[in-house]
């Protein structure tokens, strides 16, 4: 049976797949913390240290962090420039 059916669709060797880190999410954090791949590995956020990170902007923050991530976000990137932190992309 498995022979007589048709493979379908298509696997993407070179698709590159982030690890979604809301923005409410780094409300644990300490005021003005340098978050990176590492730091957000060590709090649990992603499991594997060489994984991408995009940053989404469901919900609020009210403390500056200075973030380096792969992707981030419009509406991230506002909320977390507003509340005086900084954002880095990383390659």
């Amino acid at each position: 049976m498995q022979r007589r059916l048709p493979k379908r669709g298509f696997t993407n060797i070179f698709r590159k797949s982030y690890r979604i880190i809301n923005v409410k999410d780094l409300n644990r954090f300490e005021a003005k913390s340098n978050l990176d791949t590492k730091a957000l590995k060590e709090a649990g956020l992603v499991k594997k240290g060489n994984d991408r990170v995009k940053i989404l902007g469901s919900g609020e923050i009210s403390h500056p962090l200075f973030i380096k991530a792969h992707k981030v976000s419009r509406t991230a990137r506002e909320k977390i420039e507003s509340a005086g932190g900084k954002i880095e992309i990383v390659a």
